[in-house]
């Protein structure tokens, strides 16, 4: 592959951020090919290497994945995607459903950047130690970003069932095998998918008790209309919330055509687009959809035929296919391991759960899905909410995310336009299997084509809900999410009467709550930071307030129990004087700033009361979903055991009980402040003492770990143009080496933010500015 005459520049801000000029899509993707390749271009071949099935050819069958998944389970995912030629068939499709002329340029360059960077520095100069040298480390091609696209778009879906498509094998006739667990669903995929796995079970027969671990990984986002702000303008808040490390990283950088299209923001590693961003007029975001995004089905197998199954009392057998996967064994020689993988009218056939009587098959409900680039590079030339609407009709394309934006008339709007099953209320209560609640998606019935997905005539495919059915409100105070469903999106205006596939109604967790109760004391202006409304200062302040929600509901009637029980007794029954945590209890600020002296205590304390067991003295209550729970119940023996047995933890790890929060959680040893959504930071942050220690392309260890507040962006668009402030806390590179791998990380523990270049003035006057000329 050649550059074909591509051009761009690429100009470097502080803290490395680039800014992509050039005077067509071919050339705006091979600068930021190129920029990208600079910073990343290790993580980006370890993602292409996962992709063509090829870890266990390199990197050998038992190693995993940074998701955890064994490579030869891995391999074996891909090189079946792509002998079915799934993601080549999506791409001979015309516009909106397959990519448009100026996407299929960008992607090409975007490859082309990469492999020419990778020309002139050499696989053995790579300043990377992840890569260098390694031969793994190669060209890449268009079809390899379009392969990275299909698998982002499948990550509420069919992604995060990689291991357990791959090793899904038929019982033997006369064998008993255990059946799955019923009253689960696909979407707890994206949890599974993101954290280490630990068994074979598929996320999608994980209990419901488990979905909260959502509330981990999911994001903030607010659009500000011009009722609450000083300006009386638009200003939108970005957070979303992901791993630190692996391949759902976010990197920033601007793309410029002029008069075409100028769009500053933050792309997911590999894309060759903003997912999360600004125009000069526009700003918008995303958080996970509560919705679900793919439907298990219980296939009922014909008698006596683990591979057949029964539809409409018909025998169907089900789909075959062979798939080889070269495999490197210990003494290095390479042989081939077969593996058959197994596919239903539904879809793939997963290993959980396939008895002689019985299997599972998963529906993804973005499984055709290209057409997230389209909407997107739309977006980005979009000026206005009414044209992010139309791209969101045009193309209906957004994953498995909500779309929250604000523009510079002061206007904000909501939708959740992804890919949701296409299942009627009527077809829940008829298809949902006995045993579940009927009223919730869960695992269908697959034995009649009555439970099959509709279709709407405003859906530009089959099997989804079109945009009548979609959740959506537009405003001119505010629209706010953090992984709720959408039903609260603004308590004024609740959002109901909805599909029950999208979910709407479900208990506000602490992070939630606390979103909104920020947004209604800014408005009054009762938070301490000054007149009512927003301004960009306060709406940073805001955003990084670390504020404890749970804290702030219980920690006085904490410190009134353990105050009148100093001495509480244990789980396994030893009494425990903790007068001394009573004491730095009371002294806590209730906030997790890295240097918080309590909120380390209060974790321990929080993780054991977090049960189904009554630790609120009034509890959630749906008709008073922002003012309940609340009242710790000290009375409760749970909630004292809790206490003794997190004074006890803290003493037996050797950790002081005012150890700061920072001790605790780091990312190349630099102390992080947040705690999880769950505790109720709504800056959320997850990490272990080690993380980030051995790079961000793969953990160095199961217990190196870090998520949550990831590419944090405030912005408002006055008349003069954007004024936006970014913290990327992690930096632009996964390249431990790099200067850039950890500079923003230091400013993310200090609460300190990156002012924004984004007119050609601002960009110029930049005293670390370099610029890179590419000449094809």
């Amino acid at each position: 592959m050649g550059d074909h005459g591509r051009t761009a520049q690429i100009r470097r801000t502080a803290y490395g951020i680039p800014h992509v000029l050039a005077k067509d899509f071919g050339g705006l993707g091979y600068g930021y090919g190129y920029a990208f390749a600079q910073d990343n271009l290790c993580q980006l071949a370890d993602q292409v290497m996962t992709l063509r099935g090829e870890r266990s050819r390199y990197l050998g069958p038992t190693g995993t994945t940074a998701d955890g998944t064994p490579n030869l389970a891995s391999d074996t995912y891909h090189q079946g995607l792509r002998q079915a030629g799934t993601v080549r068939r999506l791409l001979d499709r015309p516009a909106p459903l397959g990519p448009t002329p100026e996407l299929r340029w960008m992607v090409e360059g975007y490859a082309d950047g990469y492999n020419r960077y990778l020309r002139e520095t050499g696989v053995a100069q790579l300043p990377d130690p992840t890569c260098k040298g390694k031969p793994w480390v190669g060209p890449i091609n268009a079809m390899d970003i379009w392969n990275l696209v299909h698998e982002v778009n499948g990550a509420a879906g069919a992604s995060a069932f990689q291991q357990n498509v791959a090793t899904a094998t038929p019982p033997a006739v006369g064998k008993a095998t255990k059946p799955a667990r019923e009253g689960a669903t696909a979407r707890d995929a994206r949890v599974a998918a993101s954290t280490p796995k630990t068994s074979t079970l598929p996320a999608a027969t994980l209990s419901r008790s488990t979905r909260p671990r959502r509330d981990e990984l999911g994001s903030n986002g607010w659009a500000l209309g011009r009722e609450v702000t000083r300006g009386h303008d638009g200003m939108l808040l970005a957070n979303p919330h992901l791993s630190w490390i692996g391949a759902d990283r976010f990197y920033q950088v601007q793309l410029t055509i002029p008069g075409v299209i100028d769009v500053a923001g933050g792309g997911i590693y590999g894309t060759p687009l903003i997912e999360i961003g600004h125009t000069r007029t526009l700003a918008w975001t995303h958080t996970t959809s509560y919705a679900d995004h793919a439907s298990l089905y219980r296939l009922t197998l014909a008698p006596d035929d683990p591979t057949s199954y029964l539809l409409d009392g018909k025998a169907v057998p089900m789909g075959r296919r062979a798939v080889p996967v070269t495999v490197r064994g210990t003494d290095g020689k390479l042989s081939t391991v077969t593996t058959t993988l197994y596919t239903s009218r539904y879809g793939p056939v997963l290993a959980d759960g396939w008895t002689r009587t019985e299997a599972y098959a998963l529906r993804d409900a973005n499984a055709d899905n290209l057409r997230s680039m389209n909407e997107w590079l739309a977006i980005g030339r979009s000026h206005s909410v009414a044209e992010l609407r139309q791209a969101h009709q045009t193309y209906q394309g957004i994953p498995w995310t909500y779309t929250i934006a604000s523009d510079s008339t002061g206007a904000t709007y909501f939708n959740d336009s992804s890919a949701v099953p296409h299942v009627t209320d009527d077809q829940l209560k008829r298809c949902a299997l006995p045993g579940q609640d009927n009223d919730l998606p869960g695992v269908l019935d697959g034995s009649t084509s009555a439970c099959d997905w509709g279709s709407d005539p405003d859906a530009v495919v089959p099997g989804v809900f079109g945009p009548g059915h979609q959740p959506r409100l537009t405003r001119t105070d505010y629209v706010a999410n953090s992984n709720n469903d959408s039903a609260l999106t603004n308590p004024s205006a609740p959002l109901t009467g909805y599909p029950k596939m999208y979910r709407a109604g479900a208990p506000l967790g602490p992070r939630a709550q606390l979103g909104l109760r920020m947004i209604a004391d800014r408005r009054d202006g009762t938070d301490g930071l000054g007149a009512p409304g927003f301004s960009l200062p306060t709406l940073q302040a805001s955003m990084l307030g670390d504020r404890n929600y749970t804290a702030e509901l219980g920690r006085d009637d904490a410190v009134a129990m353990c105050r009148a029980h100093p001495v509480l007794t244990a789980t396994d029954g030893t009494e425990v004087d903790v007068r001394a945590a009573c004491d730095v209890l009371a002294a806590w600020d209730t906030r997790d700033d890295a240097d918080s002296r309590g909120s380390v205590l209060w974790q321990a304390f929080r993780t054991r009361v977090s049960g189904p067991h009554p630790w609120w003295r009034v509890p959630y209550d749906p008709a008073r979903p922002l003012t309940t729970p609340r009242g710790l119940n000290g009375d409760e023996p749970r909630v004292r055991r809790a206490l003794a047995d997190a004074v006890r933890e803290l003493a037996a790890d050797k950790v002081p009980l005012d150890a700061p929060i920072g001790r605790v959680q780091r990312w190349a040893g630099i102390p992080l402040p947040g705690c999880s959504g769950a505790e109720g930071c709504f800056n959320v942050v997850n990490a272990t003492p080690t993380s980030g220690s051995g790079g961000a392309t793969r953990p160095a260890s199961p217990q190196d770990r870090a998520s949550g507040s990831s590419f944090v962006m405030a912005t408002e668009l006055t008349p003069q143009g954007p004024r936006t402030r970014t913290i990327l806390t992690y930096g632009q590179s996964a390249n431990p080496k790099s200067p850039h791998y950890t500079d923003q990380t230091v400013l993310f523990s200090r609460k300190q933010w990156v002012t924004e270049r984004f007119t050609e003035a601002e960009i110029a006057s930049d005293p670390r500015l370099r610029i890179t000329v590419l000449r094809g």
